[in-house]
């Protein structure tokens, strides 16, 4: 595909602008099948690096990889009828191989509960065994009305993790763990000042006891959830009569979870980080951190450019532009495909014994002697990330509001769309209400809460709850 000759301003077509980024930074391409994307190498690249540091979180606390079938026998799926109604609109369904029809359709996984559901009931039979704790890295179907790439395809990769355990509490102190690690990734590796909280029940994930979340504000105002932890309590176990032998030799159902987060978190990145040049990646998730780029490849720029590549490669993903391409595409490719920090390397600049090295976010250009481009590297790695996290939370802060009525939340949506805390009472028909007035929903209920007598901004009723609510992805 070749490259876009220009990017449209994020302020004057935010669609648009998240489109061409895509395009413009080779993340994705569009696939025959309508809601589909092939991921290209750079941006499949940012998918490993979140994997990799996910899945060594997961592993500290002893969560064990798996991987189960795509399909699932649509017999077994309806067993759990508040889960099957949630989902029964997206799901895809195999009925034909070749010329002969299936004896029972079966549904390309949504999600995969109900699978894992099936094996635990064969798999637990005493406390001894519990708890199970499980993941897989897998690629699950929605089909999607509305697509965007990374944000909302009919197919996506994510990770998705089930658990069995032996009682009510450690069942749920262990949906919050894995919350804790989410919001804890985001933060530090993706840069995104996230918010934490419960799920409304209208809002909470089909079958749950509860639901509960990291959502983060993108640039243009608009909320995406980031990840979400589920505690079943003992509603899969009943329906999929998962028992075991608890200490005093009785059969008790268990006590389930289950959590992911998906390539959306790709879309989040570019929509937080991203500016009208291209990419903004924070550093420990882009695929390359430091690029350097020979302004003519003589033999001493060759020479320095590769004793610099093996001196910041023990602690960087560096590699070096060998193109032939011009100097001019070489920076505007770097800047496109948001590589934090560029290294140009020239003979007038050798002659100086100095490099000139740039930082994607500020445009910053500073001459470094040879000899300090390691310290220097180091510096400005820290205050890129440090920048980039603060840009983000700044908008986030700027485009959060509190209100206590509707048409004070009506007014807000026109003039700072963003996050918008409000007195909730929680009902689902009040939230159905403020939706099918504004098309907002609610986003989270925050953690912490004042805890005083307030009225529901929309149905008046006395409440004591807080709720984020916003437009979202």
């Amino acid at each position: 595909m070749k490259q876009l000759d220009k990017i449209t301003p994020r302020d004057v077509d935010f669609s648009k602008w998240y489109t061409d980024i895509v395009l413009n930074a080779k993340l994705a391409s569009y696939a025959p099948v309508k809601g589909t994307i092939i991921f290209r190498p750079y941006g499949y690249a940012i998918w490993e690096l979140i994997q990799k540091q996910l899945d060594l979180e997961f592993k500290k606390i002893n969560v064990e990889n798996v991987y189960f079938p795509l399909l699932i026998p649509e017999s077994l799926f309806n067993k759990e009828k508040e889960h099957i109604d949630g989902f029964s609109p997206e799901i895809a369904t195999v009925t034909r191989v070749g010329d002969n029809q299936l004896p029972e359709p079966l549904f390309i996984r949504p999600t995969s509960e109900v699978l894992m559901a099936d094996f635990f009931k064969t798999e637990v039979k005493s406390y001894r065994d519990l708890p199970l704790l499980f993941n897989q890295w897998a690629n699950v179907m929605r089909w999607e009305k509305t697509t965007r790439p990374f944000l909302r395809t009919s197919e996506f990769l994510w990770q998705e993790g089930h658990t069995v355990h032996d009682s009510k509490v450690q069942a749920h102190d262990f949906t919050l763990k894995i919350l804790n690690i989410y919001e804890t990734f985001a933060r530090e590796f993706l840069l995104l000042p996230v918010i934490m909280g419960q799920k409304t029940q209208k809002e909470k994930f089909a079958g749950a006891h509860s639901t509960y979340t990291i959502e983060s504000l993108m640039y243009d105002g608009q909320a995406l959830q980031c990840g979400t932890s589920h505690y079943f309590e003992d509603n899969f176990s009943k329906v999929y009569d998962i028992k075991f032998q608890n200490k005093e030799g009785k059969l008790e159902h268990g006590y389930s979870t289950s959590w992911g987060v998906s390539t959306r978190l790709i879309g989040a990145i570019i929509m937080s980080h991203s500016d009208d040049n291209g990419l903004v990646l924070p550093s420990k998730i882009s695929p390359i951190q430091v690029r350097i780029i020979q302004i003519k490849d003589t033999d001493e720029v060759i020479k320095i450019s590769e004793s610099i590549k093996n001196m910041l490669s023990n602690k960087y993903r560096v590699d070096i532009d060998k193109t032939d391409k011009s100097f001019g595409f070489k920076i505007s490719e770097a800047e496109i495909k948001g590589i934090p920090l560029r290294i140009e390397i020239g003979p007038r600049d050798l002659g100086k014994k100095v490099v000139v090295i740039s930082r994607r976010d500020t445009k910053e250009k500073m001459e470094v002697n040879i000899i300090d481009v390691e310290k220097i590297v180091n510096s400005m790695i820290k205050a890129y990330d440090e920048n980039i996290f603060n840009l983000a939370l700044e908008n986030r802060k700027k485009r959060t509001t509190s209100v206590n009525s509707i048409q004070e939340y009506k007014d807000v949506l026109n003039t700072n769309q963003g996050f918008i805390l409000v007195p909730f009472c929680g009902e689902i028909s009040c939230e159905e209400d403020v939706k099918q007035q504004t098309s907002t929903n609610s986003r989270c209920i925050p953690f912490e809460q004042e805890n005083k007598n307030m009225k529901c901004f929309n149905c008046n009723k006395d409440t004591k709850m807080q709720v984020y609510f916003a437009r979202a992805y």
